[in-house]
């Protein structure tokens, strides 16, 4: 039994943590507990080195003063702030008023928004907090299936898992010993697409269950015009104008190594807002204006939140400001806007403080207990095991991408991302490294399949997040005075399933697309530094003649 348990402290090692996890220990706890009582097994069988424990409090605090870390309490309160300070109330209700009547405009209101949220706030609670109670009351009001309504909200609020500034990615950057920015740049293409599959699956849902998906009635839809028009041309060149205008202050300001996309979006910012601001004065002090109400109010609604992303990706992709500079710069940024909307008090301030020093705590206190179990697992050789056992797969670099995700979807049923994160990633990053997969590909890739932790039951985040703000008994609707059904847990779940599926999807794109992934390699330089080579020319020196040395009296 001695020799079993020396020859496989590693795999008992591991089993015994996915055991104390299901029996529902907390995963910090769980973590420093096996750690050390493997530590202690093992010295006691002489497979493990006391020496080991001697370098703990060094990588405690290695933890601690981690600046990258940093950046998760900076993109928590900035979320935290923009979600209490009503943005997503003014953002949802405009750009559904903008979809109007058309099919599944409220939905693709939810999928817009919820993109926009997630690069603005990198936060998933708040994402689905926020939609679930502003936008399901309205989406039942019109009829839209309890299923899609869930769904969309839970799987849209999940989107700031994969867009940046996610928190997740930037966990995922520091276990696999990456830029934090190189990963943003990559994860951004990916978390567009996925954006677009679900919008696709709601156009899809439209046209074959119309019922499902209603727009919104004549009378609901409001910003009309005196002549009764939606006022929609005006937007329409509004936005031309402004990706043109983007695109040529961009060719004048920049000759090379800029982010021309961000640099066109911040361009074309300032030019729709001072248009939108000189129709506001004109109207208000000379009695006419040029853009409809719908173009006033949707520049006014979307102008800060594009502006805000613009001052935390734009300063990072373009190498101004680290993932840590930019989250200090959105917190200051979110405080603004939030002072600017009157909205601004010491209660919401109080508020976000407090749980953003709940979740940076709970994610550092997780980290720590990694340490300590991957203190003991390195120890006993279990990174050579993890190593070996998954390099050897068949199929090579694809045998090992569809065996991880599938390890990793599995896992995810009972794993949050933070766990997931901080357990396997480490364990996964070396052997992908040897068989030649880029790290951030990697990460991206697995980024997309913990967004399914959210999603799936029995322990989706997500549908915890929105059971929690959906009615769960019959009310009255406070704008028709209609008696309204409740939303069970059952079809919030079913609601999910099509977005899980289309997650994996995703995952499968990235696999067989890596270019979504590796454009940030984009501006890297392509020179072989082994190919390098020197030639000193030969010279002719003079010949050195100094003449007498001085003498000294």
């Amino acid at each position: 039994m001695t020799a079993f348990i020396i020859h496989n402290m590693a795999p008992i090692m591991f089993a015994a943590l996915v055991v104390f996890l299901l029996l529902g220990y907390p995963a910090a706890f769980s973590l420093g507990a096996v750690g050390l009582i493997f530590g202690l097994i093992g010295i006691e069988l002489g497979q493990f080195s006391p020496d080991f424990l001697q370098a703990l409090p060094e990588r405690v605090y290695g933890v601690m003063n981690n600046d990258t870390l940093l950046a998760i309490p900076f993109f928590t309160f900035m979320g935290l702030v923009l979600e209490r300070s009503g943005m997503a109330e003014d953002l949802l209700d405009t750009i559904g008023q903008l979809f109007g009547t058309v099919r599944g405009g409220l939905a693709y209101a939810v999928i817009f928004v919820g993109a926009l949220l997630a690069a603005t706030t990198g936060v998933v609670a708040a994402s689905v907090i926020s939609m679930g109670l502003i936008s399901l009351p309205i989406m039942l009001r019109y009829g839209y299936d309890r299923r899609v309504a869930s769904g969309v909200i839970a799987a849209s609020g999940t989107l700031a898992q994969i867009i940046p500034p996610s928190l997740v990615l930037i966990v995922m950057a520091d276990q696999l010993g990456k830029s934090v920015g190189d990963m943003y740049e990559g994860a951004f293409i990916p978390g567009m697409v996925l954006a677009a599959l679900y919008a696709s699956y709601i156009f899809l849902v439209s046209m074959i269950y119309p019922k499902a998906t209603p727009g919104l009635p004549l009378e609901a839809v409001g910003f009309r015009e005196p002549d009764g028009s939606r006022g929609l041309i005006s937007l329409g060149i509004l936005a031309v104008a402004s990706g043109l205008f983007g695109w040529l202050a961009m060719r004048g300001a920049t000759s090379r190594g800029a982010d021309y996309v961000v640099l066109t979006m911040f361009f074309g910012i300032v030019f729709a807002f001072a248009v939108a601001v000189v129709n506001w004065l004109t109207n208000r002090f000379f009695g006419f204006r040029f853009l409809s109400h719908i173009a006033q109010q949707t520049t006014f609604v979307m102008v800060p939140p594009l502006f805000l992303i613009f001052l935390v990706l734009g300063t990072i992709f373009i190498g101004v400001a680290t993932p840590t500079e930019g989250g200090a710069m959105g917190a200051s940024g979110a405080l603004i806007l939030g002072a600017m909307k009157r909205r601004l008090t010491w209660d919401l301030v109080r508020q976000a403080i407090e749980s953003t020093a709940k979740l940076s705590a709970f994610v550092l206190f997780i980290l720590i207990g990694a340490r300590v179990f991957s203190l003991t697992f390195y120890g006993v050789s279990g990174h050579i095991w993890v190593e070996e056992m998954l390099v050897s797969l068949p199929g090579g670099q694809v045998g090992f991408l569809v065996f991880v995700n599938a390890f990793v979807f599995v896992l995810a049923f009972f794993l949050d991302f933070f766990e997931l994160a901080f357990i396997v990633i480490p364990l996964l990053g070396p052997a992908a490294e040897r068989l030649g997969i880029d790290l951030i590909w990697f990460g991206v890739i697995l980024g997309v399949n913990m967004q399914t932790s959210f999603m799936h039951p029995p322990f989706g985040f997500a549908l915890f997040y929105l059971r929690s703000v959906a009615p769960r008994e019959s009310y009255l609707d406070r704008i028709t005075g209609k008696r309204m059904d409740p939303v069970t847990t059952g079809q919030i779940y079913w609601g999910a399933v099509p977005f899980v599926v289309i997650q994996v999807i995703m995952v499968l794109l990235v696999i067989l697309f890596p270019g979504m992934v590796m454009h940030y390699k984009g501006t890297a330089s392509t020179i072989d530094p082994s190919k390098v080579r020197i030639e000193i020319p030969q010279m002719d020196m003079p010949p050195l003649d100094f003449g007498p040395p001085p003498s000294f009296k």
